[in-house]
Formats: C-alpha cells, structure tokens, sequence
C-alpha cells in the first residue's frame, strides 16, 4: 500500500497525515512570514516594480489559488522576494 510504511520489524504501520486545518494554518503561517520580509524592505526595493507584483501573489493569487496551489504561490513570492533584497543590498 502507498501510505504504509514498515516498522523495523517488518510491519506495516499506517503514515500520520496532517488534517486540511493543519495544513492550511501552516500555510497561512508561511504567508504571514513573507509580507513580514516584504515589509521589511528598504524603500528603494518597495519602489521596485516587482514588490507590487510580489505583494499581488501574497494576496490576490494566494486567494484565489487552491490549498495544493497555494504552496507554488508561496514559493514564487519567496524567489521575487530574495530577488527585490539582492537589489535593495546592491543599490
């Protein structure tokens, strides 16, 4: 079976999953975890083009995307995040 994995005495035992609330305040953790760094920001990085698309995938698209989808959201926020503090170290 997919989910089962086997004890060191060779039985099966069942995989702990999280629950969907679980799963879904972890994420919103994350969320809360990269307006913070977006907030962060010096001003010339906040007068960057890209932390108003950054500050778009946060909020609207995370919104509209599905739980599954949400974490792909997260994640470009993230990269366009790192991208607006490598320019904001650089200028």
């Amino acid at each position: 079976m997919p989910n089962r994995k086997l004890s060191p005495s060779g039985a099966s035992v069942p995989v702990a999953r999280e629950n969907f609330r679980q799963r879904y305040d972890e994420i919103e953790k994350r969320r809360d975890a990269l307006l913070a760094r977006l907030n962060r920001l010096s001003a010339v990085a906040q007068a960057h083009p890209g932390h108003k698309r950054a500050l778009k995938l946060l909020n609207e698209s995370f919104r509209k995307a599905k739980l599954a989808q949400r974490i792909a959201v997260l994640q470009a926020a993230s990269w366009l995040i790192e991208v607006l503090e490598r320019i904001a170290v650089s200028l």
